[in-house]
């Protein structure tokens, strides 16, 4: 019996009330001597079978038990070299009442080597109850598949079960007393409420701090049994205290969810492919988004190759590995930083691009899928595992495939995207005019910037139209919608509208007629087609003509923003203009408004994207404009329109936005002359002496004098002849001669070739060939015949060649 405590000593531990601290809860303690009678009586053995010590003590265990009890039970004895469980036993407490109880004997040496014993006693629900207990503590230790930790307040290991030796690889004996980052170096905490934590060392140390347990913390790691591929844990952490309350420890119970983890994962992948993956319309972009979604979660590095022609809109190469590729795309984390520069993925790459398919490289962890879209091969997208992270598996090759299956739709859409923009641009360019004209009276300055964003090239334009009598046509529009319908339409509108100019038309006469057009166009369009393919209905536009020799403007707008006239003085105000519908509604009425420049005033004519964004009202952006083109001095145009775009757009619109900036000046009086013709044929001399005397006060040459003369000699005749009153010659001094002649009637002459034998009909033949162009226009009272002589005339010789003067 060496070792075990001495039975005297035992009972002085009971009276002195130290030995039930060391007994488990709920349970009584009782010291017998070798024949079996009581020498120790605990308080709780009092508590338990209402008995004090004075009444027990020195009587035999048998007497105070039967006694108690229902005379039935065996005698107590046990073997001297174990302990034994003698079992259930009914007794009776001293109150009187049933008690049914659990009792064990241990075996004890008294201090002259008698032989004697402790006495366990329990109820028999708290027995079982704390068997239960036992059962299960031993169930975790041993059989649970949960895996349970406990740590010391330091963060060390002190216990593992079952579970975690057998996953891990790593017995009790081995852990204790070391950290999980000694054992598990690649393990790695992927973060709790948000927040990145170093390692369960600090998840321990809060549990300890503040008693707050921490729940569903995700760890990855891979095992010493398993090195090559990681596993994911849920881990749960709650502190371990004492019967005071003090903290000795944190306990950590955890599940393998590897499985559940991945699929989850890879769920939430294709769930973030679908609202991250071509979010534009750029290529590099797509690819980079791809990039973006798939490292590190999925993969430690990320390479994009497309080839060469697609990233500049063009078809797809056939026999695609013999075109060069070019990076798109590059990610890598800091580990795999070289492996996706390395020879074998190089080749990883040209094999999947024979094959067509995907290709993966377990041993250098690498998986190569190619970028195909609608049956053509775009490129390739090579994804790399740095170890530990295990190679991929058939499941996530499948699961690559489908993320750049998406990837390559995105990319194809923005390489048609940068084609069809590119084309639009390039047609938009055409259709706009390179270089505009200078015509006296007008300094001009213009910009158009195209949209930058995905809705492509727009339909805005503007335009410069010289006119008859020094006068000058200005117009800016705005096609509805964008790519190369817009720019297509753009250039129809323009085109019609060039056209109508040249008939000398009034602003608001042309804009009818165009209406007209583009409402007949609609009443054209196939069978089965809406209005929403003619981009040409809802065309807005404004048409101004400038005349420098009176510096009055005439306007009308179809549902165009208002011009911003600003004066000499600084001041920029919007010009009351009547809106007037857009084109293509048919039916409607256009009003012009006829307004006097001062001399130096400034128009700015504008579309809608520069002054109107997403931010951006467009009565806003017009009080912006306005202040932009305030303020004294005269800067120059260019200068200007530079300003006004830095203002208005820092950065590339959303829209394409269209700026014409116009400086008006007046022709100067002496370069203009006028007088008025009576009805008399003898003022034809007249009339050519008057023009002859201030073609050599401008100091123009005799010949082109000549030529002179003899158009005013003939429109002067017509005039006379055909017309009626008033008649009027006016002669403009401007780069040329530009002779007019009015006349109060509204018949249009026109040109014909005369028989020989007639002796008549060939002065405005003659007038044809003696000027650079002639024309008619209408006036509210008459019209107007026109011709702009150059001053180098024709020779008369080529005159003659052409039969003019023919005997």
């Amino acid at each position: 019996m060496t070792g075990l405590p001495d039975a005297h000593d035992a009972g002085a531990w009971l009276h002195g009330r130290s030995f039930s601290k060391t007994s488990p809860p709920g349970s009584a303690t009782a010291v017998l001597d070798g024949r079996m009678r009581f020498t120790g009586w605990s308080p709780e053995a009092e508590e338990l079978f209402g008995l004090r010590a004075d009444d027990v003590l020195g009587r035999s265990a048998d007497a105070v038990l039967a006694a108690a009890g229902t005379g039935a039970d065996a005698p107590l004895a046990g073997d001297r070299d174990t302990t034994r469980l003698l079992g259930a036993r009914v007794v009776r407490r001293g109150d009187g009442r049933s008690l049914e109880v659990m009792l064990s004997l241990t075996p004890l040496a008294h201090g002259d080597g008698a032989f004697g014993w402790i006495l366990m006693a329990a109820g028999a629900e708290q027995a079982h109850w704390e068997a239960v207990g036992r059962s299960v503590l031993a169930g975790l230790d041993r059989e649970s598949p949960v895996h349970l930790v406990v740590y010391d307040t330091g963060a060390r290991l002190r216990w593992i079960n079952a579970a975690v030796e057998k996953q891990f690889g790593v017995p009790l004996r081995e852990a204790a007393g070391r950290f999980v980052k000694d054992l598990l170096p690649q393990g790695r905490v992927l973060g709790h409420d948000d927040r990145k934590v170093s390692g369960v060392e600090e998840i321990v140390e809060r549990v300890v701090r503040t008693g707050t347990p921490v729940a569903d913390v995700r760890y990855r790691s891979a095992t010493r049994l398993d090195p090559h591929r990681e596993r994911v844990w849920s881990c749960s952490y709650f502190r371990l205290q004492d019967e005071e309350g003090r903290p000795i420890g944190v306990c950590e119970a955890s599940l393998d969810i590897t499985d559940r983890y991945v699929a989850r994962q890879r769920l939430a992948l294709l769930s973030r492919a679908s609202g991250s993956i071509g979010r534009t319309l750029d290529i590099q972009r797509t690819a980079g988004d791809l990039a973006e979604l798939v490292v590190p979660d999925f993969a430690d590095a990320a390479v994009v190759d497309v080839f060469e022609p697609v990233l500049s809109g063009q078809e797809p190469p056939r026999g695609g590995t013999r075109s060069p590729l070019r990076r798109a795309a590059r990610r890598p984390c800091a580990d795999a930083s070289d492996a996706t520069a390395s020879d074998t993925l190089d080749a990883l790459r040209l094999r999947c691009l024979a094959e067509a398919g995907p290709v993966a490289d377990p041993a250098a962890g690498a998986v190569a899928v190619p970028l195909t879209a609608r049956g053509a091969l775009l490129g390739v997208v090579a994804l790399v595992r740095s170890w530990p992270r295990s190679p991929f598996e058939p499941e996530e090759i499948l699961l690559a495939e489908e993320l750049v299956s998406r990837t390559a739709v995105c990319v194809d859409n923005a390489r048609r995207y940068t084609r069809e923009h590119a084309t639009a641009l390039m047609l938009q360019r055409d259709l706009l005019p390179r270089a505009l004209p200078e015509p006296p009276g007008l300094e001009i300055a213009h910009r158009y910037l195209p949209a930058a964003g995905p809705a492509g090239v727009g339909g805005d334009w503007y335009d410069v139209i010289p006119l008859s009598g020094a006068r000058v046509g200005m117009v800016v529009g705005d096609v509805a919608g964008h790519g190369m319908g817009a720019a297509a339409t753009m250039g129809r509108v323009r085109t019609t509208v060039a056209a109508l100019a040249a008939l000398d038309l009034a602003p608001d006469e042309l804009l009818a007629r165009l209406d007209d057009l583009v409402a007949r166009t609609d009443t054209t369009l196939p069978s089965g087609a809406t209005e929403a393919e003619d981009q040409a209905l809802g065309v807005t536009c404004l048409y101004a003509i400038y005349d420098p020799v009176s510096r009055h403007c005439v306007m009308a707008r179809a549902g165009h923003l208002p011009p911003v006239l600003v004066t000499p003085d600084g001041h920029a105000e919007l010009v009351d203009l009547p809106a007037g519908p857009p084109l293509g509604l048919g039916g409607l009425p256009f009003e012009s408004a006829d307004i006097e420049l001062p001399e130096a005033a400034m128009l700015a004519l504008y579309t809608d994207g520069l002054v109107e964004s997403r931010e951006t009202d467009i009565d806003r952006g017009v009080r912006s404009l306005c202040a932009a083109l305030s303020g004294p001095g005269h800067d120059p145009l260019e200068k200007t329109c530079d300003g006004v775009i830095g203002r208005l757009l820092p950065q590339a619109p959303e829209d394409d936005a269209a700026l014409l900036l116009l400086r008006v000046h007046a022709l100067a009086e002496n370069l203009v002359a006028t007088w008025d013709i009576p009805l008399d044929a003898g003022e034809v001399a007249r009339a050519r002496s008057l023009a002859r005397d201030r073609l050599t006060a401008w100091g123009v040459d005799e010949a082109a004098s000549f030529v002179v003369e003899l158009v005013v000699s003939e429109l002067v005749t017509n005039a006379l002849r055909y017309g009626g009153a008033p008649v009027t010659l006016r002669l403009i001094r401007e780069r040329g001669l530009i002779v007019e002649v009015s006349d109060g009637g509204h018949t249009s002459p026109h040109l014909r070739r005369a028989a020989m034998e007639d002796e008549g009909g060939r002065g405005l033949f003659l007038v044809a060939q003696l000027t650079r162009r002639w024309g008619t226009r209408y006036t509210p009272t008459g019209k107007i015949i026109w011709t702009e002589v150059s001053l180098t005339p024709v020779p008369l010789t080529e005159a003659l060649a052409d039969g003019l003067f023919a005997l």
